[in-house]
């Protein structure tokens, strides 16, 4: 089970940091993502990290704002938003790899198969 929090309102330009809380698995075992979605939209992929942390992966538009890290210890993944905008408005939703042990990062959708509920982000400008 993944549970996302950490959502909310914030105005353009504020920062928010998203966690989302694994069970169920070993966490550090399975590389993570975090996915968002906007209305009418079909969901995207935002950043993924690796099983150890080391390793980031960005979608562009969020690169040099957002920052995934986690914490293997508490089985937690996070989300840092900086200068955030409008555009990021959307339900952000954590996900595990479907492969444990994988030794590459993915922005495929299919490549995840355990999913958070997602956390509503809004961003006003």
């Amino acid at each position: 089970q993944l549970q996302a929090s950490g959502g909310g309102l914030v105005q353009a330009g504020g920062s928010l940091r998203l966690s989302c809380a694994a069970s169920g698995r070993t966490f550090s075992n399975y590389a993570m993502g975090w996915f968002r979605q906007a209305p009418g939209k079909e969901r995207k992929f935002v950043a993924a990290v690796s099983r150890s942390g080391g390793s980031t992966y960005y979608t562009d538009s969020v690169k040099g704002r957002f920052t995934i890290s986690r914490d293997n210890a508490k089985n937690t993944v996070y989300l840092q938003m900086n200068s955030l905008k409008p555009e990021d408005t959307a339900a952000y939703y954590c996900a595990a790899d479907r492969r444990p042990f994988g030794t590459t990062l993915s922005s495929t959708r299919d490549r995840y198969d355990y999913w958070g509920q997602g956390t509503q982000v809004t961003v006003s400008s």
